[in-house]
Protein backbone atom coordinates (compact mmCIF):
# COMPACT_ATOMS: atom_id res chain seq x y z
CA UNK A 1 0.00 0.00 0.00
CA UNK A 2 1.18 3.99 -0.51
CA UNK A 3 1.14 5.67 1.79
CA UNK A 4 1.93 9.56 2.54
CA UNK A 5 2.12 12.30 4.48
CA UNK A 6 2.52 16.13 4.08
CA UNK A 7 3.96 19.08 6.12
CA UNK A 8 1.40 20.53 8.34
CA UNK A 9 -0.22 23.45 8.14
CA UNK A 10 -2.19 25.19 11.27
CA UNK A 11 -5.31 26.92 10.72
CA UNK A 12 -7.47 29.17 12.92
CA UNK A 13 -9.51 26.14 13.95
CA UNK A 14 -6.33 24.97 15.61
CA UNK A 15 -5.93 21.51 13.96
CA UNK A 16 -2.41 20.91 12.14
CA UNK A 17 -3.05 20.41 8.02
CA UNK A 18 -1.14 16.39 8.02
CA UNK A 19 -2.77 13.71 5.53
CA UNK A 20 -2.59 10.16 5.62
CA UNK A 21 -4.05 8.28 2.83
CA UNK A 22 -3.47 5.04 1.09
CA UNK A 23 -4.42 3.76 -2.45
CA UNK A 24 -6.96 0.89 -2.25
CA UNK A 25 -9.13 2.75 0.57
CA UNK A 26 -12.03 5.38 0.32
CA UNK A 27 -12.09 8.18 2.51
CA UNK A 28 -9.87 6.68 4.71
CA UNK A 29 -12.41 4.12 6.21
CA UNK A 30 -10.62 0.32 7.13
CA UNK A 31 -13.52 -0.87 5.25
CA UNK A 32 -12.55 -3.17 2.13
CA UNK A 33 -13.12 -1.71 -1.23
CA UNK A 34 -15.78 -4.38 -2.58
CA UNK A 35 -17.78 -3.70 0.71
CA UNK A 36 -17.75 0.31 0.37
CA UNK A 37 -18.53 -0.15 -3.53
CA UNK A 38 -21.50 -2.19 -2.82
CA UNK A 39 -24.72 -0.87 -2.00
CA UNK A 40 -28.12 -0.74 -3.03
CA UNK A 41 -27.94 -0.71 -6.97
CA UNK A 42 -30.86 2.26 -7.05
CA UNK A 43 -31.10 2.99 -11.25
CA UNK A 44 -31.38 6.65 -12.63
CA UNK A 45 -30.63 5.37 -16.09
CA UNK A 46 -34.26 6.97 -16.79
CA UNK A 47 -33.73 10.24 -15.28
CA UNK A 48 -29.84 10.43 -16.81
CA UNK A 49 -28.91 9.79 -19.96
CA UNK A 50 -24.74 11.01 -20.26
CA UNK A 51 -23.55 13.44 -23.37
CA UNK A 52 -21.55 11.32 -26.29
CA UNK A 53 -18.07 12.51 -25.20
CA UNK A 54 -17.94 12.19 -21.01
CA UNK A 55 -17.04 15.66 -19.59
CA UNK A 56 -15.38 16.15 -16.49
CA UNK A 57 -14.43 18.25 -13.70
CA UNK A 58 -11.20 19.86 -11.96
CA UNK A 59 -11.92 21.42 -8.94
CA UNK A 60 -8.97 23.47 -7.49
CA UNK A 61 -10.31 24.35 -3.73
CA UNK A 62 -8.15 27.44 -1.93
CA UNK A 63 -8.10 25.91 1.58
CA UNK A 64 -8.91 28.83 3.67
CA UNK A 65 -10.63 31.14 1.31
CA UNK A 66 -8.74 33.21 -1.18
CA UNK A 67 -8.84 37.20 -0.85
CA UNK A 68 -10.79 38.91 -3.57
CA UNK A 69 -8.14 41.75 -3.77
CA UNK A 70 -4.64 39.53 -4.63
CA UNK A 71 -6.02 37.60 -6.32
CA UNK A 72 -8.61 39.38 -9.06
CA UNK A 73 -10.02 42.29 -8.04
CA UNK A 74 -7.54 44.80 -6.88
CA UNK A 75 -8.99 47.93 -5.39
CA UNK A 76 -7.05 50.58 -6.43
CA UNK A 77 -8.95 53.59 -5.56
CA UNK A 78 -9.48 51.79 -1.97
CA UNK A 79 -7.67 53.47 0.93
CA UNK A 80 -4.37 51.58 1.86
CA UNK A 81 -5.17 49.82 4.92
CA UNK A 82 -7.88 48.27 2.41
CA UNK A 83 -6.31 47.36 -1.12
CA UNK A 84 -3.03 46.52 0.33
CA UNK A 85 0.76 46.67 -1.19
CA UNK A 86 -0.22 45.21 -4.83
CA UNK A 87 -0.91 46.69 -7.98
CA UNK A 88 -3.63 45.61 -10.38
CA UNK A 89 -1.97 44.81 -13.78
CA UNK A 90 -4.02 44.84 -17.40
CA UNK A 91 -4.27 41.61 -18.58
CA UNK A 92 -4.68 39.52 -22.24
CA UNK A 93 -8.48 40.84 -22.31
CA UNK A 94 -9.00 44.82 -22.93
CA UNK A 95 -10.49 46.54 -19.80
CA UNK A 96 -9.82 43.48 -17.38
CA UNK A 97 -6.80 43.90 -14.58
CA UNK A 98 -6.30 41.35 -11.89
CA UNK A 99 -3.65 41.86 -8.97
CA UNK A 100 -0.10 41.76 -10.28
CA UNK A 101 0.52 38.57 -7.78
CA UNK A 102 -1.08 36.37 -10.95
CA UNK A 103 0.78 37.46 -13.90
CA UNK A 104 0.37 33.75 -15.77
CA UNK A 105 -3.21 33.98 -15.33
CA UNK A 106 -3.70 37.59 -16.98
CA UNK A 107 -1.13 36.51 -20.05
CA UNK A 108 -4.12 34.00 -20.52
CA UNK A 109 -7.13 36.17 -19.31
CA UNK A 110 -9.19 34.89 -23.05
CA UNK A 111 -9.33 31.46 -21.54
CA UNK A 112 -10.07 32.49 -18.12
CA UNK A 113 -13.51 33.68 -16.54
CA UNK A 114 -13.70 35.66 -13.40
CA UNK A 115 -16.44 35.78 -10.84
CA UNK A 116 -15.96 38.67 -8.48
CA UNK A 117 -19.27 38.50 -7.00
CA UNK A 118 -19.65 34.92 -5.73
CA UNK A 119 -21.96 35.35 -2.75
CA UNK A 120 -23.94 33.48 0.07
CA UNK A 121 -21.55 31.55 1.58
CA UNK A 122 -22.05 29.72 4.84
CA UNK A 123 -18.56 30.73 6.43
CA UNK A 124 -17.58 27.46 7.57
CA UNK A 125 -13.98 25.76 6.40
CA UNK A 126 -15.14 22.63 6.17
CA UNK A 127 -15.15 23.27 2.65
CA UNK A 128 -18.28 21.38 2.22
CA UNK A 129 -20.72 24.18 0.38
CA UNK A 130 -17.92 24.09 -1.94
CA UNK A 131 -17.99 20.14 -2.93
CA UNK A 132 -21.79 20.36 -2.97
CA UNK A 133 -23.84 23.44 -3.38
CA UNK A 134 -25.42 23.08 0.05
CA UNK A 135 -24.89 23.71 3.45
CA UNK A 136 -23.55 21.02 6.25
CA UNK A 137 -26.69 21.61 7.62
CA UNK A 138 -28.75 20.39 4.71
CA UNK A 139 -30.53 16.50 5.14
CA UNK A 140 -27.91 16.17 8.05
CA UNK A 141 -30.14 13.94 10.16
CA UNK A 142 -29.64 11.59 7.24
CA UNK A 143 -25.87 11.66 6.46
CA UNK A 144 -26.48 15.31 5.10
CA UNK A 145 -26.44 15.93 0.87
CA UNK A 146 -23.64 14.47 -0.96
CA UNK A 147 -20.76 15.87 -2.91
CA UNK A 148 -21.19 16.27 -6.79
CA UNK A 149 -18.14 14.02 -7.25
CA UNK A 150 -20.34 11.00 -4.87
CA UNK A 151 -23.63 12.31 -6.92
CA UNK A 152 -21.63 11.44 -10.37
CA UNK A 153 -20.20 7.92 -9.02
CA UNK A 154 -24.02 7.77 -8.11
CA UNK A 155 -25.40 8.12 -11.81
CA UNK A 156 -22.16 7.17 -13.70
CA UNK A 157 -20.21 4.39 -12.53
CA UNK A 158 -20.35 0.72 -13.59
CA UNK A 159 -19.66 -2.36 -12.65
CA UNK A 160 -16.74 -2.06 -15.24
CA UNK A 161 -15.02 0.95 -14.98
CA UNK A 162 -11.66 0.87 -14.64
CA UNK A 163 -10.88 4.16 -12.74
CA UNK A 164 -13.31 5.40 -9.93
CA UNK A 165 -15.48 8.12 -11.50
CA UNK A 166 -14.36 10.64 -8.08
CA UNK A 167 -11.01 10.89 -6.79
CA UNK A 168 -10.43 13.24 -4.04
CA UNK A 169 -7.07 14.76 -3.64
CA UNK A 170 -8.04 17.61 -1.29
CA UNK A 171 -5.55 17.78 1.77
CA UNK A 172 -5.66 19.87 4.59
CA UNK A 173 -7.26 19.63 8.18
CA UNK A 174 -9.78 16.86 8.66
CA UNK A 175 -12.68 19.23 8.08
CA UNK A 176 -11.41 20.22 4.82
CA UNK A 177 -9.89 16.48 3.87
CA UNK A 178 -13.26 14.96 4.41
CA UNK A 179 -15.72 17.67 3.30
CA UNK A 180 -16.41 15.82 -0.03
CA UNK A 181 -18.70 13.43 1.48
CA UNK A 182 -21.45 10.62 0.05
CA UNK A 183 -24.19 12.07 2.65
CA UNK A 184 -27.10 9.85 2.09
CA UNK A 185 -25.74 8.23 -0.75
CA UNK A 186 -23.61 5.91 1.33
CA UNK A 187 -19.95 4.74 2.03
CA UNK A 188 -20.30 3.19 -1.25
CA UNK A 189 -20.09 6.50 -3.02
CA UNK A 190 -17.67 8.02 -0.90
CA UNK A 191 -14.49 9.33 -3.23
CA UNK A 192 -11.38 7.47 -4.06
CA UNK A 193 -8.52 9.34 -1.81
CA UNK A 194 -4.65 8.40 -2.84
CA UNK A 195 -2.26 10.33 -1.14
CA UNK A 196 0.52 12.14 -3.23
CA UNK A 197 3.24 11.91 -0.60
CA UNK A 198 5.15 8.65 -1.72
CA UNK A 199 5.49 10.44 -5.15
CA UNK A 200 7.33 13.76 -3.07
CA UNK A 201 9.52 10.54 -1.49
CA UNK A 202 10.54 9.44 -4.83
CA UNK A 203 11.11 13.05 -5.85
CA UNK A 204 13.09 13.88 -2.82
CA UNK A 205 15.29 11.01 -3.29
CA UNK A 206 15.81 11.94 -7.08
CA UNK A 207 17.14 15.17 -6.72
CA UNK A 208 19.41 13.90 -3.47
CA UNK A 209 20.82 11.97 -6.16
CA UNK A 210 21.04 14.46 -8.63
CA UNK A 211 22.26 17.47 -6.17
CA UNK A 212 24.76 14.63 -4.50
CA UNK A 213 25.62 13.85 -8.38
CA UNK A 214 26.26 17.35 -9.50
CA UNK A 215 28.58 18.12 -6.26
CA UNK A 216 30.59 14.89 -6.77
CA UNK A 217 29.96 13.73 -3.64
CA UNK A 218 29.68 9.99 -2.77
CA UNK A 219 26.18 9.05 -2.24
CA UNK A 220 26.83 5.02 -2.30
CA UNK A 221 26.67 4.47 1.92
CA UNK A 222 23.72 6.88 2.65
CA UNK A 223 21.92 5.93 -0.39
CA UNK A 224 21.69 2.20 -0.13
CA UNK A 225 19.18 1.74 2.62
CA UNK A 226 16.92 3.34 0.28
CA UNK A 227 17.56 1.45 -2.91
CA UNK A 228 17.50 -1.89 -1.32
CA UNK A 229 14.13 -0.94 0.28
CA UNK A 230 13.03 0.03 -3.13
CA UNK A 231 14.34 -3.48 -4.90
CA UNK A 232 12.12 -5.51 -2.13
CA UNK A 233 9.30 -3.52 -2.79
CA UNK A 234 9.65 -3.45 -6.38
CA UNK A 235 9.58 -7.19 -5.73
CA UNK A 236 6.48 -7.48 -4.45
CA UNK A 237 4.86 -5.50 -6.26
CA UNK A 238 5.82 -7.30 -9.44
CA UNK A 239 4.78 -10.41 -7.53
CA UNK A 240 1.63 -9.22 -6.69
CA UNK A 241 1.02 -8.00 -10.16
CA UNK A 242 1.35 -11.36 -11.74
CA UNK A 243 -0.50 -12.81 -8.98
CA UNK A 244 -3.18 -9.95 -9.52
CA UNK A 245 -2.87 -11.09 -13.59
CA UNK A 246 -3.46 -14.77 -12.66
CA UNK A 247 -6.59 -14.35 -10.39
CA UNK A 248 -8.37 -12.11 -13.21
CA UNK A 249 -7.50 -14.99 -15.68
CA UNK A 250 -9.11 -17.92 -13.40
CA UNK A 251 -11.87 -15.53 -12.66
CA UNK A 252 -12.53 -14.39 -16.19
CA UNK A 253 -12.78 -18.63 -17.57
CA UNK A 254 -15.00 -19.49 -14.47
CA UNK A 255 -17.26 -16.85 -15.63
CA UNK A 256 -17.37 -15.50 -11.53
CA UNK A 257 -17.46 -12.08 -12.74
CA UNK A 258 -21.06 -12.62 -13.59
CA UNK A 259 -21.88 -13.92 -10.05
CA UNK A 260 -20.20 -10.79 -8.58
CA UNK A 261 -22.61 -8.01 -7.87
CA UNK A 262 -21.80 -4.90 -9.37
CA UNK A 263 -19.55 -2.99 -6.95
CA UNK A 264 -17.53 -6.25 -6.24
CA UNK A 265 -16.54 -6.15 -10.28
CA UNK A 266 -15.99 -2.69 -10.42
CA UNK A 267 -13.53 -3.21 -7.03
CA UNK A 268 -11.32 -6.01 -9.02
CA UNK A 269 -11.93 -4.01 -12.17
CA UNK A 270 -10.23 -1.35 -10.76
CA UNK A 271 -7.62 -2.89 -8.45
CA UNK A 272 -6.28 -5.03 -11.25
CA UNK A 273 -6.53 -2.97 -14.43
CA UNK A 274 -3.22 -0.83 -13.12
CA UNK A 275 -5.33 2.42 -14.94
CA UNK A 276 -5.30 4.46 -11.37
CA UNK A 277 -1.90 3.09 -10.31
CA UNK A 278 -0.13 4.16 -13.28
CA UNK A 279 -2.13 7.30 -13.32
CA UNK A 280 -0.34 8.48 -10.01
CA UNK A 281 2.14 7.46 -10.98
CA UNK A 282 4.32 10.74 -12.17
CA UNK A 283 7.23 8.86 -12.75
CA UNK A 284 5.45 7.28 -16.06
CA UNK A 285 5.44 11.18 -17.38
CA UNK A 286 7.71 12.35 -19.96
CA UNK A 287 9.74 14.66 -17.61
CA UNK A 288 9.58 17.73 -19.82
CA UNK A 289 5.63 17.36 -19.05
CA UNK A 290 7.12 17.23 -15.30
CA UNK A 291 9.38 20.28 -15.52
CA UNK A 292 6.59 22.29 -17.24
CA UNK A 293 4.70 21.50 -13.72
CA UNK A 294 7.39 22.65 -11.85
CA UNK A 295 7.74 26.76 -10.69
CA UNK A 296 11.17 27.69 -12.33
CA UNK A 297 12.63 28.32 -9.27
CA UNK A 298 11.99 25.14 -7.94
CA UNK A 299 13.20 23.16 -10.86
CA UNK A 300 15.70 20.41 -10.23
CA UNK A 301 18.98 21.93 -9.03
CA UNK A 302 17.27 24.50 -6.89
CA UNK A 303 17.74 23.50 -3.19
CA UNK A 304 14.21 23.88 -2.80
CA UNK A 305 12.56 21.11 -5.24
CA UNK A 306 10.85 19.63 -2.58
CA UNK A 307 9.40 22.82 -1.21
CA UNK A 308 5.81 22.92 -0.79
CA UNK A 309 5.08 24.80 -3.67
CA UNK A 310 6.80 22.22 -6.01
CA UNK A 311 4.56 19.36 -4.75
CA UNK A 312 1.29 21.77 -5.03
CA UNK A 313 1.59 22.41 -8.66
CA UNK A 314 2.16 18.66 -9.47
CA UNK A 315 -0.99 18.31 -7.95
CA UNK A 316 -2.82 19.62 -11.23
CA UNK A 317 -0.65 17.50 -13.31
CA UNK A 318 -1.86 14.22 -11.55
CA UNK A 319 -5.38 15.75 -11.87
CA UNK A 320 -5.14 15.96 -15.82
CA UNK A 321 -3.67 12.21 -15.99
CA UNK A 322 -6.68 11.22 -13.80
CA UNK A 323 -8.44 12.80 -16.14
CA UNK A 324 -7.12 11.38 -19.01
CA UNK A 325 -7.40 8.25 -17.30
CA UNK A 326 -10.83 8.51 -17.49
CA UNK A 327 -11.92 9.79 -14.00
CA UNK A 328 -15.20 12.07 -14.50
CA UNK A 329 -14.12 14.82 -11.05
CA UNK A 330 -10.90 15.44 -9.41
CA UNK A 331 -10.32 17.88 -6.23
CA UNK A 332 -7.28 18.73 -4.99
CA UNK A 333 -6.31 21.75 -2.67
CA UNK A 334 -4.00 24.23 -2.30
CA UNK A 335 -3.63 25.02 1.73
CA UNK A 336 -2.78 28.39 3.91
CA UNK A 337 -5.02 30.65 2.57
CA UNK A 338 -6.39 31.49 6.24
CA UNK A 339 -4.19 34.10 6.43
CA UNK A 340 -5.57 36.27 9.86
CA UNK A 341 -1.92 36.94 9.77
CA UNK A 342 0.91 37.98 7.63
CA UNK A 343 -1.70 37.75 4.22
CA UNK A 344 0.37 39.21 1.93
CA UNK A 345 3.91 37.81 2.34
CA UNK A 346 1.89 34.37 2.44
CA UNK A 347 0.03 35.47 -1.08
CA UNK A 348 3.72 35.91 -2.47
CA UNK A 349 4.13 32.46 -1.69
CA UNK A 350 0.48 30.71 -2.45
CA UNK A 351 -0.39 32.68 -5.78
CA UNK A 352 2.61 31.64 -7.42
CA UNK A 353 1.45 28.39 -6.98
CA UNK A 354 -2.20 28.73 -8.31
CA UNK A 355 -1.25 31.21 -10.99
CA UNK A 356 1.50 28.29 -12.52
CA UNK A 357 -1.02 25.41 -12.38
CA UNK A 358 -4.04 26.83 -13.62
CA UNK A 359 -2.09 28.07 -16.70
CA UNK A 360 0.01 24.79 -17.16
CA UNK A 361 -2.75 22.93 -16.43
CA UNK A 362 -5.21 24.98 -19.26
CA UNK A 363 -2.53 24.87 -22.30
CA UNK A 364 -1.39 21.08 -21.45
CA UNK A 365 -5.51 20.36 -21.99
CA UNK A 366 -5.73 22.20 -24.66
CA UNK A 367 -2.40 20.92 -26.69
CA UNK A 368 -4.16 17.20 -25.63
CA UNK A 369 -7.72 18.39 -27.34
CA UNK A 370 -8.89 17.81 -23.85
CA UNK A 371 -10.02 21.51 -22.88
CA UNK A 372 -13.06 21.78 -24.06
CA UNK A 373 -14.33 18.26 -22.20
CA UNK A 374 -12.67 19.55 -18.94
CA UNK A 375 -14.35 22.31 -17.20
CA UNK A 376 -12.26 23.57 -14.35
CA UNK A 377 -13.48 25.84 -10.93
CA UNK A 378 -11.10 27.54 -8.54
CA UNK A 379 -12.61 28.49 -4.99
CA UNK A 380 -12.53 28.76 -1.69
CA UNK A 381 -15.20 28.60 1.48
CA UNK A 382 -15.58 32.52 1.14
CA UNK A 383 -13.50 35.97 0.95
CA UNK A 384 -11.52 37.98 3.23
CA UNK A 385 -12.25 41.27 4.75
CA UNK A 386 -11.46 44.44 3.34
CA UNK A 387 -9.65 45.84 6.03
CA UNK A 388 -6.59 44.73 7.16
CA UNK A 389 -5.88 43.56 10.88
CA UNK A 390 -3.44 44.59 13.18
CA UNK A 391 -1.74 41.06 12.47
CA UNK A 392 -1.22 42.29 8.80
CA UNK A 393 -4.15 39.65 8.25
CA UNK A 394 -7.19 39.77 6.51
CA UNK A 395 -10.10 37.34 8.40
CA UNK A 396 -13.18 35.24 6.82
CA UNK A 397 -15.53 37.60 4.90
CA UNK A 398 -18.54 35.27 3.70
CA UNK A 399 -20.34 37.98 1.76
CA UNK A 400 -18.11 37.93 -0.96
CA UNK A 401 -15.97 35.68 -2.74
CA UNK A 402 -13.87 35.35 -6.13
CA UNK A 403 -14.11 31.90 -8.66
CA UNK A 404 -12.28 31.36 -11.50
CA UNK A 405 -13.52 28.83 -14.36
CA UNK A 406 -11.85 27.99 -17.63
CA UNK A 407 -12.53 25.30 -20.29
CA UNK A 408 -15.32 22.79 -20.30
CA UNK A 409 -16.37 25.38 -23.73
CA UNK A 410 -17.04 27.92 -21.46
CA UNK A 411 -17.55 31.43 -22.77
CA UNK A 412 -14.10 32.73 -21.31
CA UNK A 413 -12.38 36.13 -21.25
CA UNK A 414 -15.09 37.98 -18.99
CA UNK A 415 -15.37 39.08 -15.46
CA UNK A 416 -19.02 37.98 -14.49
CA UNK A 417 -20.44 40.19 -11.55
CA UNK A 418 -18.60 43.66 -9.36
CA UNK A 419 -17.81 45.03 -5.79
CA UNK A 420 -18.34 48.33 -4.20
CA UNK A 421 -15.61 50.16 -3.98
CA UNK A 422 -13.85 48.29 -1.20
CA UNK A 423 -14.76 45.20 -2.86
CA UNK A 424 -16.61 44.91 0.20
CA UNK A 425 -20.55 44.38 -0.92
CA UNK A 426 -22.22 42.57 -4.05
CA UNK A 427 -22.78 45.50 -6.57
CA UNK A 428 -23.68 43.67 -9.47
CA UNK A 429 -24.71 40.45 -10.64
CA UNK A 430 -24.49 38.26 -8.02
CA UNK A 431 -23.78 34.60 -8.27
CA UNK A 432 -24.55 31.88 -5.53
CA UNK A 433 -22.52 28.55 -4.80
CA UNK A 434 -25.41 26.76 -6.04
CA UNK A 435 -25.17 28.98 -9.42
CA UNK A 436 -22.01 27.56 -10.19
CA UNK A 437 -23.07 23.72 -9.40
CA UNK A 438 -25.91 24.76 -11.43
CA UNK A 439 -23.12 25.62 -14.15
CA UNK A 440 -20.92 22.65 -13.48
CA UNK A 441 -23.51 20.24 -13.49
CA UNK A 442 -24.60 22.05 -17.40
CA UNK A 443 -20.94 21.81 -18.23
CA UNK A 444 -20.93 17.81 -17.49
CA UNK A 445 -24.10 17.77 -19.24
CA UNK A 446 -26.85 16.80 -16.36
CA UNK A 447 -29.93 18.85 -15.49
CA UNK A 448 -29.75 19.51 -11.89
CA UNK A 449 -33.25 20.42 -11.39
CA UNK A 450 -34.72 17.40 -13.25
CA UNK A 451 -32.80 14.41 -11.95
CA UNK A 452 -33.31 12.71 -8.68
CA UNK A 453 -31.61 10.37 -6.21
CA UNK A 454 -33.10 8.86 -3.32
CA UNK A 455 -32.34 9.33 0.35
CA UNK A 456 -32.11 7.09 2.99
CA UNK A 457 -36.04 7.06 3.53
CA UNK A 458 -36.74 6.18 -0.32
CA UNK A 459 -37.67 10.02 -1.02
CA UNK A 460 -36.79 11.46 -4.25
CA UNK A 461 -33.83 14.49 -4.02
CA UNK A 462 -33.25 16.92 -6.42
CA UNK A 463 -29.97 17.46 -6.88
CA UNK A 464 -30.49 20.95 -6.32
CA UNK A 465 -32.80 22.59 -5.36
CA UNK A 466 -32.27 26.14 -6.66
CA UNK A 467 -29.81 28.05 -8.44
CA UNK A 468 -29.51 28.60 -12.24
CA UNK A 469 -26.57 28.05 -14.50
CA UNK A 470 -24.51 31.42 -15.23
CA UNK A 471 -26.28 32.72 -18.77
CA UNK A 472 -22.94 34.87 -19.71
CA UNK A 473 -20.85 31.62 -19.74
CA UNK A 474 -22.81 29.31 -21.72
Amino acid sequence: MLRISGRPFRHCDGILRREFLTIGTFAGTALSLPTLLRAENQHASSQHASSQRAKSLIMVHLDGGAPQYETIDPKISAPSEIRGPFAPISTAVPGIQICELMPKVAADADKFAFIRSLTGSVGRHDAFQCQSGFAESDLKSMGGRPALGCTMSRLESQSTDQVPTFVDMMQGRPLVRNSARAGFLGPAYQPFRPDMSAMFKRELESGMKGELKRLGGDHTVSLTLNEALSTQRMDRRLSLLDDLDKIRSAIDQQGMMQAMDQFQQQAVSILTSGKLAEAVDLSQEDPRIVERYTLPENRPGDQSVTSESSHSVKKFLMARRLIEAGVRVVSLSISDFDTHSSNFPRMQNLLPIVDHGLTTLVADLEERGLLEDVTILAWGEFGRTPRVNKNGGRDHWPKVGPAILAGGGLKTGQVIGATDRLGAEVADRPVTYKDMFATVYHQLGINPHQITINDLQGRPQYLLDEGEAIRELL
